[in-house]
């Protein structure tokens, strides 16, 4: 049973490569490999299940909290071009007329 979990959730990362690398728009290909980050964490989770090393959900929870933050700096990067932005806006700057 967990054979076939396991090759399922591959299937779906060959699947999600795919669309990473042909996704029509950056959007997609984002959200392509943010699915991807997550079924990784399927496979670290299930390989710990089955070799009864509970040690690895930790692993997965910190690939977890990485691959979030790196998705969030990316759809960032991409929509301000800098890092320099700060994600939330100053009162003064409403005030400005922008």
């Amino acid at each position: 049973m967990t054979a076939a979990a396991l090759i399922a959730i591959l299937i779906g990362m060959v699947l999600l490569l795919v669309r990473s690398l042909l996704g029509p728009t950056l959007y997609d290909r984002i959200l392509a490999v943010n699915a991807f980050g997550t079924k990784t964490v399927l496979v670290i989770g299930l390989l710990g299940y089955v070799m009864g090393r509970p040690d690895f959900l930790d692993i997965a929870m910190i690939y977890t909290l990485i691959n979030f933050v790196t998705t969030i700096a990316i759809l960032k990067f991409f929509r301000y071009r800098s890092f320099q932005v700060p994600l939330t806006r100053r009162p003064d700057a409403a005030k400005g007329g922008e």
